[in-house]
């Protein structure tokens, strides 16, 4: 079965004012739809980052993927990696860690393996959790993921969920978000407000939810110094601390003492980066993102690898759609270690939703393994006509939260760590 041809179409949609150690997000989030037709008839979706660097990276290897058959994966890996030539991508907010010109190759990858695994899942009739190596659990769970909120974007009207920037915005952002999708833990992102004033926030959750496991995350924030100050405040409050200070150096350092888990998405993205992390015991969650791992059957190898050391499995989240929550819910559903409910923006995205409705929903917090062929979703062809036209319209080309901060308070400065 070859590749004759493969389409990406970079979409826009709405995105609340969240935010995060480096800014507040644009009214706009970025991402691209890949789909990918083969000479029998069969096609698949893939979905990645909208950013022009990452798009124009992508359109550079589409031609070398032609002819290719859809169950090749490794050349395809190959040939995507020879015409990336040792590359490196960047992003602009730098929330991601370090992107290396191996962690570029996988994130390119990435969305045509997803649509060739969707293409391999129908032409065999079996689900993609089934590729692999089979669901041992039939729902997925998610956490309900909190931010600190403006009401609404400067000069627009208030959002549904309103603000949140104390303790009482957070819990009652939370009851909502509880209320409407059942979630059965909670993570909150921090690096927004001093750290004392964080730590009050997660208190006032502990007594609103008293058995939801609690996460907070400040992307890298802090000092090893002032990690160990919060870890100490939030000693069995907390089911893990994500990413409180920067690099595996640092990690590590809190690590030591720390008397909860230290996670990461940040300082652990990319293969090469576990040697190191493992040596230096800097991290005992890691939060695999098939996005930027390269795929669902690599992220697969990276939960063996995790399961060999002893490292917990949990999943990161960035702004997305149905496409890529299909692929989180099969690649989770068949990963047998990955014992933490997974992070997802999908509440904060899901009214720009570009597939068609009826085959994602979350119940109890958790959504349902798909079992139909493939991933189970299909594109909505009018939503990506809106969503491609939202592209064209908002001018956005790259995702910059500090820039988008700087408008409203020219003296707000980037700055790692900031306590």
């Amino acid at each position: 079965m070859k590749i004759t041809e493969i389409v990406l179409t970079p979409i826009a949609f709405r995105d609340p004012p969240l935010l995060n150690s480096v800014g507040v997000h644009e009214p706009w989030a970025l991402r691209t739809i890949v789909e990918v037709y083969t000479d029998e008839g069969v096609s698949g979706l893939g979905e990645t980052y909208g950013d022009l660097g990452h798009l124009e990276r992508s359109r550079s290897v589409v031609d070398s993927l032609i002819g290719l058959d859809v169950f090749a994966l490794n050349e395809m890996h190959a040939r995507v990696a020879a015409r990336l030539g040792g590359q490196a991508g960047p992003d602009k907010h730098g929330l991601t860690g370090k992107i290396t010109a191996e962690s570029t190759v996988d994130r390119v990858y990435s969305p045509f393996e997803v649509a060739c695994l969707d293409i391999q899942g129908k032409a065999l009739g079996r689900p993609v959790s089934d590729l692999l190596g089979g669901a041992v659990r039939d729902a997925v769970p998610y956490s309900a993921y909190l931010f600190y909120k403006w009401d609404g974007h400067p000069g627009a009207e208030p959002d549904e969920w309103g603000e949140a920037v104390d303790p009482a915005g957070i819990v009652a952002q939370a009851r909502k978000m509880i209320s409407r999708y059942g979630f059965g833990s909670i993570k909150l992102k921090g690096g927004v407000f001093p750290p004392e004033q964080e730590v009050e926030a997660i208190r006032a959750l502990r007594e609103a939810f008293p058995d939801h496991p609690l996460r907070l995350d400040p992307n890298a924030a802090w000092s090893p110094a002032t990690s160990l100050e919060v870890a100490a405040e939030l000693d069995g409050v907390l089911e893990y601390l994500e990413d409180p200070a920067p690099e595996i150096a640092g990690m590590a350092e809190v690590a030591a003492k720390a008397p909860m888990p230290l996670a990461t998405n940040m300082c652990v993205v990319a293969f090469e980066h576990l040697k190191p992390s493992v040596e230096q015991d800097a991290v005992q969650v890691l939060l695999s993102d098939h996005h930027y791992w390269g795929g669902l059957q690599r992220s697969r190898q990276l939960g063996m690898i995790c399961q060999t050391f002893g490292i917990g499995l949990s999943m990161h989240s960035n702004s997305h759609l149905g496409i890529s929550l299909a692929a989180m819910t099969h690649l989770a559903a068949a990963t047998p270690n990955l014992n933490y409910a997974c992070d997802t923006h999908y509440p904060w995205n899901a009214a720009d939703e570009v597939v068609e409705p009826g085959v994602l929903s979350f119940v109890d917090g958790a959504v349902p393994v798909p079992t139909t062929p493939g991933l189970g979703v299909s594109l909505d062809r009018d939503a990506l006509a809106r969503l491609a036209e939202n592209y064209v319209r908002c001018g956005i080309t790259a995702r910059d939260d500090t820039g988008y901060m700087q408008k409203f308070d020219p003296s707000y400065e980037r700055k790692r760590p900031r306590w």
